[in-house]
């Protein structure tokens, strides 16, 4: 399964993005969406999971978690906007942690988990890249790209 990751977009979708992520199955989004025309966007492309970030404050924030865990194919992906407050002793058998935040594109690999952080797809903040991550998923087999947007 083709997965499109993309977080920080503080409600700017920009067209790069959306052909970045368009032959995605499925799409998450590690929050501070912005506003709900970006989660319908995205919807237009595949079907989405988001998460809220600390800036997605507003009254339609509210019916979305600040995290989630799912299962894509066999492996058990856990999504929450700060990455530093990811609990292992809650999250048992967890294979992908996604969060954003940072703005800072990252894939690491700890313990035998992959934490993958988009990086930002909305506004430039500093010097940092504008950026999505590709995730495929085959059964338990898992592999992350991050992808610059040319913008």
């Amino acid at each position: 399964m083709q997965v499109g990751v993309i977080s920080d977009t503080h409600g700017l979708l920009r067209p790069e993005a959306v052909a970045a992520l368009a032959n995605s199955e499925l799409i998450l989004h590690a929050g501070d969406i912005g506003n709900l025309e970006v989660l319908a966007e995205l919807e237009a492309i595949a079907p989405v999971v988001a998460v809220r970030g600390n800036n997605d404050t507003d009254e339609w924030a509210k019916a979305i978690s600040d995290r989630q865990t799912l299962k894509i194919e066999d492996i058990s992906v856990h999504i929450l906007h700060i990455g530093r407050e990811f609990n292992l002793f809650g999250t048992t058998g967890v294979q992908v942690v996604i969060s954003g935040h940072s703005h800072k594109p990252s894939i690491v690999e700890n313990n035998g988990i992959l934490f993958l952080n988009p990086g930002s797809a909305g506004p430039r903040r500093f010097k940092l890249p504008i950026s999505v991550a590709h995730l495929r998923v085959e059964g338990k087999a898992v592999h992350a790209e991050i992808v610059e947007l040319a913008v």
